[in-house]
């Protein structure tokens, strides 16, 4: 019998409007498959332009005895009985997606701004960003679609604190940010690869095929939800397959609000991932649903369906590190 974690889930509402709910947080028990739904978000202050924009909550990291969630534009701690603590803005952090915390030091992704920015949680203070971005060539053909080798990718560091970061941007999507041998690794859905940023610049890590989410090292390969593909993925640093799951498929007939425009997360789109204490896959994907994967024997253990409303979509997915003191009803 497998021995499966209780996990803590963020979602984004798409197509959600002022005043309404626009996404939350859930704990889920996947021994059960019993889950509630801990956080109810609805701001009022929010951008709803397009996509997910300033909808829902993000990318989750646990300090201490507090919970890390990022929304758009705003980084929010929380108890555990998920009562605000504390919260953290910049100028340059705006369209958020995942965050990674090391030691006290948390990374968070920019994707608005293309950047990564470095927060002192000790201190309270952003002490480093660091940009990946494309920028068009010179010789680029004016009146036609660009291709990628009309584009050049170049980094740099700048100070959060000062007026002399990048403008605004999101010409490479960073959506996720991961620490592995003192290194810093991003991925977005508009990069080949993972790629290594520090002060000296970049350089290629891994390749991953473009539109991943959640990319990320594991046991000497790369673990990443292949997004365009319905699938979640390991693959060796060369870019050979080792393994993959779909996505769950879902009963068309069962689906919820599926007549809205295509400001929706459309069924299943895969986002969310974290590993079990045991080795299990967990990830996510649309409508909000959270599977856990034996890759071993390349199956589906269990898959929990929190809703079929097709605008719920999964974004971070975390393993809740203390016991199932509270109640998942």
């Amino acid at each position: 019998m497998h021995e499966l974690p209780v996990v803590l889930a963020t979602d984004v509402i798409r197509s959600a409007k002022q005043d309404d709910s626009h996404g939350g947080a859930y704990l889920v028990d996947l021994n059960s498959g019993r889950f509630k739904k801990v956080l109810d978000w609805n701001a009022g202050d929010i951008d709803f332009s397009g996509r997910g924009q300033g909808r829902g909550l993000r990318g989750i990291a646990f300090y201490n005895d507090q919970i890390l969630i990022a929304a758009s534009d705003e980084l929010f701690v929380f108890d555990k009985s998920f009562q605000i603590v504390n919260s953290y803005r910049n100028q340059y952090l705006r369209h958020c997606h995942e965050i990674y915390l090391q030691g006290s030091t948390l990374y968070i992704t920019s994707t608005l701004y293309d950047c990564v920015l470095v927060l002192d949680l000790v201190t309270g203070r952003f002490t480093q960003g660091i940009t990946l971005r494309y920028f068009t060539k010179p010789d680029a053909p004016k009146n036609a679609p660009l291709t990628e080798n009309d584009l050049t990718l170049s980094s740099r560091v700048f100070d959060p604190g000062s007026e002399q970061g990048p403008r605004v941007g999101d010409t490479t999507h960073i959506n996720n940010v991961w620490r592995h041998e003192n290194k810093t690794l991003v991925s977005g859905v508009k990069l080949r690869y993972i790629y290594e940023i520090s002060e000296n610049g970049f350089l290629p890590w891994a390749p991953v095929p473009f539109w991943t989410h959640n990319a990320r090292p594991y046991k000497n390969s790369v673990l990443f939800n292949a997004t365009e593909n319905n699938m979640v993925c390991q693959q060796s640093f060369d870019g050979k397959a080792h393994w993959s799951g779909a996505v769950p498929s879902v009963d068309s007939e069962k689906l919820v609000n599926a007549n809205l425009p295509k400001d929706f997360a459309r069924p299943g789109f895969a986002r969310g991932l974290c590993v079990g204490p045991k080795g299990h896959i967990i990830a996510g994907a649309s409508p909000s649903t959270i599977t856990a994967y034996d890759s071993a024997a390349g199956s589906i253990i269990r898959s929990v369906n929190l809703t079929m409303d097709v605008r719920n979509a999964i974004h971070g997915l975390e393993v809740w590190p203390w016991p199932r003191e509270v109640p998942v009803t």
